[in-house]
């Protein structure tokens, strides 16, 4: 069992989750909020990772960060080296790839929250940031921690934006994934058995625990 790709695929789920709760937060807020009659399309740009294929994101990800582009030369000039097929250019690719597993719970949360309470909390003088932190947080738990574990364990199981993005470098961009499908390629079915029951295990265990806080109907996925 290939450890050092689990290692690899646990730390950038984590930074990935705590990446998207301080970005995914504020957007969730602001389109739970937000009165503009164009936020329909920022919803939708938000959503689009979850219908685009993992390879043609993957590619955008890949030309946006490369050497070429704008981004890519800024960040050669600074650090000295590309992102992609660095780590920290799959945590841009997993941010991005993930955001919806994020935006969406949060969102949901915010917007379920008791908007007389909010009403009451701005007729007693208390500033939007002040009833956000004392009233929207604390009411959006369940959300806020569904998000986070969806996040997480998206980012755990994710091949083809990995695969574009970082390659297959052992220790850095080598996720656990990766590590299966190259198991199987090299006809070592016991090896990648092994791996593969140990992510089931994790994901299975990750989503009990979800399932056990929230006791009801995740609003990420459609309602037949």
């Amino acid at each position: 069992m290939d450890w050092t790709a689990i290692w690899v695929s646990m730390r950038l789920s984590a930074v990935t989750m705590v990446i998207l709760v301080v970005i995914g937060v504020p957007v969730a807020y602001w389109i739970a909020f937000s009165r503009w009659r164009w936020k329909f399309l920022v919803e939708a740009i938000v959503a689009l990772p979850l219908v685009l294929p993992p390879t043609v994101l993957g590619f955008y990800i890949l030309v946006s960060l490369g050497a070429r582009s704008p981004i890519g030369r800024w960040y050669v000039a600074a650090f000295g080296h590309t992102l992609p097929f660095s780590f920290e250019g799959l945590v841009i690719a997993s941010v991005i790839y993930s955001l919806p597993f994020a935006v969406q719970p949060f969102s949901a949360a915010f917007a379920g929250v008791d908007r007389r309470l909010l009403e009451a909390s701005w007729c007693l003088g208390e500033s939007r940031p002040a009833t956000f932190i004392r009233i929207v947080l604390p009411l959006s738990v369940p959300g806020l921690i569904t998000g986070m574990v969806l996040s997480f364990a998206h980012t755990l199981g994710e091949f083809g934006v990995v695969l574009m993005v970082g390659g297959n470098v052992p220790g850095v961009t080598r996720t656990v994934s990766i590590s299966i499908y190259d198991a199987v390629q090299a006809l070592d079915y016991r090896t990648a058995g092994q791996t593969s029951l140990l992510l089931l295990a994790i994901s299975f265990a990750i989503l009990t625990v979800t399932y056990a806080l929230q006791r009801s109907v995740w609003p990420v996925w459609p309602v037949k």
